[in-house]
Order: structure tokens, then C-alpha cells, then sequence
């Protein structure tokens, strides 16, 4: 069973860094649906909670594996409604990648390596943003005593 009582107890600064990491998103190769299901598979924790100079909020990020297929699934669904998706992976997408995609054809396991750093790197820089604002609001001590308590 995870710890979720420090986590509880950042319910308010949680919702504060995701409306401003809103544009971070927007800027990124994934859309906003996708960075919710990216999101709901990310974990994070406390590394080193009992020393206040090495604590850090880290984003565990194991069961991404798990989600990859799906963002693929909610990029093809956004795109037959004819909405905007984001592609800026380097080498990848376009319309040639997105009919071998939709044919079965698509070399999925480069793909996935691709999303999976990127979200791996925007939920570490997410984890990064949720601790400067536990410091800044004053409240970083109490919720690593709280980690360190369970």
C-alpha cells in the first residue's frame, strides 16, 4: 500500500502547479488529455524524507509502460474528431506514420521509448515544481516529517 497521507495533505499546492503547469503541457507533444492519463499512472514519492537536505519529491513512474498503448489510442480518437494533436517528437508522426499507425503497420516499441522519456522528463519537472511551491508556501517541512512518519 502506497503513503498517502503527505500526499493528502498537498491536495491544494497539487491543483495550484497543475493550472500553471498548463502551459509547460501545451508546449509539449502531449495534449492535455493525454497528460491526464499520463498523470493517473504517475506515483509520487518522498526520497529521503529524513534528511531535510537530501529530501526530494521524485515522480515514480513504473506504471507508464502500462498507459503508452492507451495515449496512442486517445491521439487517434482526438484526430477522428477531427481535433488538434500534438507531434513534436523528433523523426516521428506526421500523416505517413499516422495511417501505419491506424493500419497495424507502426513500429511501436521506438515510439513508446519516445513517449515514455518525455513523460517521464514533464512528470520529474512536475514532482520539481510541486516542491519549490511546498517551499515557498513554507509547508515542504511539515509534509516530509508527515513521509517520514509513515
Amino acid at each position: 500500500m502506497t503513503d498517502n497521507s503527505w500526499t493528502d495533505r498537498i491536495v491544494g499546492e497539487r491543483m495550484t502547479v497543475d493550472q500553471e503547469f498548463n502551459s509547460r503541457i501545451a508546449n509539449s507533444r502531449f495534449t492535455s488529455q493525454e497528460w491526464s492519463l499520463i498523470m493517473t499512472a504517475t506515483e509520487f514519492e518522498i526520497e529521503n524524507p529524513e534528511d531535510p537536505e537530501a529530501a526530494r519529491i521524485v515522480a515514480n513512474t513504473e506504471k507508464i509502460e502500462q498507459i503508452l498503448p492507451e495515449l496512442e489510442n486517445v491521439r487517434s480518437q482526438v484526430g477522428a474528431m477531427g481535433g488538434q494533436t500534438h507531434d513534436s517528437g523528433s523523426g516521428s508522426g506526421g500523416i505517413v506514420d499516422s495511417l501505419k499507425g491506424a493500419l497495424g503497420m507502426g513500429g511501436g516499441g521506438g515510439s513508446y521509448d519516445e513517449e515514455r522519456e518525455a513523460a517521464e522528463t514533464l512528470t520529474q519537472e512536475y514532482a520539481e515544481e510541486l516542491q519549490t511551491k511546498l517551499e515557498s508556501n513554507g509547508r515542504w517541512e511539515s509534509v516530509r516529517d508527515a513521509a517520514v512518519e509513515n
